[in-house]
């Protein structure tokens, strides 16, 4: 609060029984004094002066060590998908792979979720999040936009809309586990650039606690006002490639632009231990050499030496157990020789 500076000034003035004339020039004197000060207390108000004060927002700082989260595939035992030799259906396998994913350090897996569209893999999330709740790991929905160009947009609001009331509502199964951040629910984006996140970001808002929405890096322009972070994800090359390539100079591109350009906005590392979509339906014949394992190990590296600050709350691995682009981690690192397959390190 300002002092109240004309009456400092009659204090400090200590006249003794003045004549009336001077009693009346000097309340003339303090009310213009008062009244000149108030307007300066409406313009810059007890404040340090504006030429001081940034109007960047500021970075954001996580509360604590960073936390590693893997993507994680919930389509296995569908017919349209390879068989893997379990269903993600299952409870007992889906129990077994978080106590797994647990042991490595890892906090929460990122689940693939399509709305609507995939019922397979709508239940599949259902029993991932009721099982996470039971044994104290976290699950996050990575939303895999529409590729339907003219509805794209209303698809969205409905299927966020379906997501709040079966998964995120008070009473939920396993609603606690879900992942949070400052206090609001965080949701990945797998994007198709169809979807309008200005109007979904308009009905989302009218959440009581509005989903934090992280998109895939590079930011889309047109969005960026309704995204509130981005992750790093796994870039391959077509064809054999450079077998020394694993994706440092998008990394690196990724952890600096972030930093320059958009501190205010929530940066989530990435790291993968190659890629090989060669058993994908979808398949483009795009590769990242294992180089031997150390292609997963340059990637944690490269993350660690960029969130020492703790200014990244996450790190996302892609991914747990995408074995149709050959980026799982389930079962080990692919290695080289005698050594083809190697122990994940504890993350």
């Amino acid at each position: 609060m300002c002092p109240n500076f004309s009456k400092m000034l009659a204090n400090r003035l200590q006249l003794e029984r003045p004549g009336a004339a001077l009693r009346c020039n000097l309340a003339m004197l303090f009310r213009a004094t008062g009244a000149l000060l108030f307007l300066l207390f409406l313009v810059g108000g007890c404040s340090r002066p504006a030429a001081t004060q940034s109007t960047r927002p500021a970075a954001r700082v996580s509360a604590g060590p960073p936390k590693v989260l893997a993507v994680y595939e919930a389509w296995f035992g569908h017919p349209r998908h390879i068989s893997v030799g379990y269903s993600s259906h299952d409870p007992d396998v889906v129990r077994k792979q978080i106590r797994e994913a647990k042991a490595l350090g890892i906090s929460g897996f990122v689940v693939d979720w399509y709305g609507y569209r995939e019922p397979f893999v709508d239940h599949s999330y259902a029993v991932l999040q009721s099982i996470a709740a039971e044994e104290n790991f976290q699950i996050a929905m990575m939303y895999d936009e529409s590729t339907d160009e003219e509805g794209a947009t209303d698809e969205s609001i409905e299927d966020f809309k379906l997501f709040r009331k079966t998964y995120l509502a008070p009473g939920a199964p396993g609603r606690q586990a879900y992942l949070t951040y400052d206090g609001r629910p965080v949701i990945f984006i797998f994007p198709k650039q169809h979807t309008d996140w200005k109007r979904v970001r308009a009905e989302l808002n009218k959440w009581d606690k509005p989903p934090l929405l992280i998109d895939e890096y590079p930011p889309a322009a047109a969005s960026v006002s309704a995204i509130d972070g981005y992750y790093a994800w796994v870039s391959p090359r077509a064809g054999g490639g450079d077998p020394n390539y694993w994706g440092e100079r998008t990394l690196n591109e990724f952890y600096s632009t972030m930093q320059s350009k958009y501190p205010d906005k929530i940066a989530v590392g990435g790291a993968w231990p190659g890629f090989d979509d060669s058993k994908a339906a979808w398949g483009l014949n795009r590769h990242i050499s294992s180089r031997c394992g150390k292609t997963f190990a340059d990637t944690l590296n490269l993350w660690r030496q960029h969130s020492a600050d703790h200014s990244m709350p996450f790190l996302l691995i892609a991914t747990w157990n995408d074995y149709e682009e050959g980026t799982a981690i389930e079962k080990g690192i692919p290695g080289c020789g005698a050594d083809k397959t190697l122990p994940v390190p504890h993350l």
